[in-house]
């Protein structure tokens, strides 16, 4: 089974498999001891095996597969494992929903996949969470507790599917900006004229260099600019101040200072050792 959460509810919605028995959970008594109990709505299906869980209203506690269990906030869950059996969770939090697929493979529980994305506004999603928990006071309407489960499921893979093509245009910017960087380094660049060739702010180009490429802006720019002074170095004879201005330094000093920093070795020495190695 892929474990690709995305994957996972595309298969849910639109699969061979339809989702089955929407069940839901007993928020009415005290959690027993060991349950788990979270503030937030959230559901639990049912991937592949079975489990008994005794917080489910009615008689019906055995989960198969394509079950749902809706828990309402403060509701509390307790599976009993009966086999191995695979099971996908979603949390709508006020401001982000979490995925998680575990395994109960006979003897501990794993987690197979994590992951977690925005929600769009406050409203989106609430009024299909709001149907789904007064349906718990007509829980013999499967029909439609089905229908609003799989809407549920369906505005999950909209807010995942658009988390990854942000995240693409994310990359796709980044890689423009590098590009950019590494034709110009021996230009004047700094971060708001950067910023300014590609409309972005300051701010937005910072995070995009962190989130991106766990680095500053500032310095992949020297990064860039050091490995050009050292092609320089090693293949012309060029001066270190006409190296550093070459590179786009205006300060000689700083550039040897950076140089060292980088390499631990000065420009000149480090040209002689690669002289002397080759």
């Amino acid at each position: 089974m892929s474990h690709d959460i995305s994957h996972l509810i595309s298969r849910l919605i639109n699969g061979p498999i339809p989702l089955r028995q929407v069940n839901f959970a007993d928020a009415s008594t005290p959690a027993p001891a060991q349950a788990t109990q979270v503030d937030f709505p959230r559901l639990e299906i049912v991937l592949e095996g079975m489990l008994v869980d005794s917080c489910i209203v009615g008689d019906a506690a055995l989960m198969a597969q394509h079950d749902v269990l809706y828990v309402p906030p403060g509701g509390w869950t307790l599976p009993q494992w009966q086999s191995p059996v695979t099971t996908l969770s979603v949390l709508f939090g006020k401001q982000q929903l979490g995925f998680s697929v575990s395994l109960w493979n006979g003897v501990t529980l794993q987690t197979l996949a994590r992951q977690h994305v925005a929600r769009r506004g406050p409203r989106v999603g609430s009024f299909l969470l709001q149907a789904l928990h007064e349906m718990q006071m007509q829980p013999q309407q499967q029909q439609t507790a089905r229908l609003i489960a799989t809407g549920l499921l369906s505005h999950c893979a909209d807010l995942l599917g658009n988390q990854t093509q942000t995240a693409s245009r994310s990359q796709a910017l980044f890689d423009a900006v590098r590009d950019y960087i590494d034709v110009n380094y021996a230009l004047p660049l700094t971060r708001e004229s950067v910023a300014l060739v590609f409309l972005i702010s300051p701010n937005y180009l910072s995070h995009l260099f962190q989130k991106t490429a766990a680095v500053g802006f500032s310095e992949y720019l020297n990064r860039t600019r050091l490995e050009h002074a050292k092609y320089l170095l090693k293949c012309y004879d060029l001066k270190v101040k006409e190296v550093a201005h070459a590179c786009g330094f205006v300060d000689s000093n700083y550039f040897c200072r950076l140089f060292r920093k980088n390499s631990a070795l000065s420009p000149s020495e480090y040209r002689r050792q690669y002289r002397t190695d080759n």
